[in-house]
């Protein structure tokens, strides 16, 4: 950050009094910019024994396979985001949704939230984030195509779970990978 959101003129960094955390101010009217986390939303969509997953047509990671999930917006609540983008990557309905995977990516300033979820219908289709939309079931998940450490432990963690039929909500900080850059 160079310049202030609020009256325009340069920002500097250090620690204002009372905080800890180095931060940009505003020397001119004293505005202190903090700089929090990204949240991404995503749901794990299930069919049966079946799994919906989205080919990406946007960057990062364009071509590879994920969950549908995305930044949340102003205003909306983690069970909201989720539905939106949802509809958005796979133009799908869900049913009822449980709380299911929590990611931290303190190296990225992200952290990562995905809902379990039926589809209400077979009626999904390719969104405007997707090149392709379909159902996999386990054998079929293409592993080495998916976009992101967070997709592959959401999936790593659901087969786990079914096979006890219990679901318990799981929290996991990802650390970066040596020499990747599409850590998430």
């Amino acid at each position: 950050m160079n310049f202030c959101s609020a009256c325009g003129k340069p920002v500097t960094q250090r620690i204002p009094a009372g905080d800890s955390r180095l931060r940009y101010v505003c020397e001119h009217c004293q505005t202190v910019h903090y700089q929090n986390p990204n949240i991404v939303a995503g749901v794990l969509p299930i069919w049966g024994s079946q799994v919906l997953l989205c080919r990406r047509a946007i960057e990062p990671r364009r071509g590879y396979w994920t969950l549908p999930a995305g930044f949340m917006e102003n205003g909306e609540t983690l069970e909201q985001a989720a539905r939106r983008e949802t509809v958005e990557e796979a133009c799908a309905r869900l049913g009822p949704m449980s709380l299911y995977q929590l990611f931290d990516l303190p190296h990225i300033n992200q952290v990562h939230v995905f809902f379990r979820a039926e589809l209400a219908d077979l009626d999904f289709a390719i969104g405007e984030e997707s090149l392709e939309v379909r159902l996999f079931e386990k054998s079929e998940i293409p592993w080495d195509e998916l976009a992101f450490r967070t997709i592959s432990r959401t999936l790593e963690c659901y087969y786990r779970d079914l096979v006890e039929q219990r679901f318990p909500v799981g929290n996991e900080c990802l650390p970066p990978l040596f020499g990747l850059s599409f850590t998430t």
